[in-house]
C-alpha cells in the first residue's frame, strides 16, 4: 500500500483474504474493519490494496443474503 487511502475506502487484505474498510494507520500497521461494522483487525500495509469491483460486489451480496436471512437489519 503506497498511498494513504481515505477513511472508509474498501480495501483487500491479501494475507487474510478479507475485505474491509480502511480506518487508520498507526506505525507499521493499518486498521481495517468489516464493511458495515464489526471488530477491527490490523494488517501489514504491504499486504493491503484497494478492493476490486468484484470483491466489493461479493461483500454487498453477502450482506444482502445475511439481511434476507434476518441475521442483520
Amino acid at each position: 500500500m503506497s498511498n494513504t487511502p481515505a477513511v472508509g475506502t474498501v480495501m483487500f487484505d491479501t494475507a487474510r483474504n478479507r475485505v474491509g474498510e480502511y480506518r487508520d494507520r498507526v506505525g507499521t500497521r493499518v486498521y481495517l474493519r468489516p464493511v458495515g461494522g464489526g471488530k477491527e483487525w490490523t494488517a501489514d500495509p504491504k499486504y493491503v490494496r484497494e478492493a476490486t469491483s468484484v470483491e466489493m460486489l461479493s461483500v454487498r451480496v453477502a450482506k444482502a443474503n445475511a439481511r434476507s436471512r434476518g441475521e442483520i437489519s
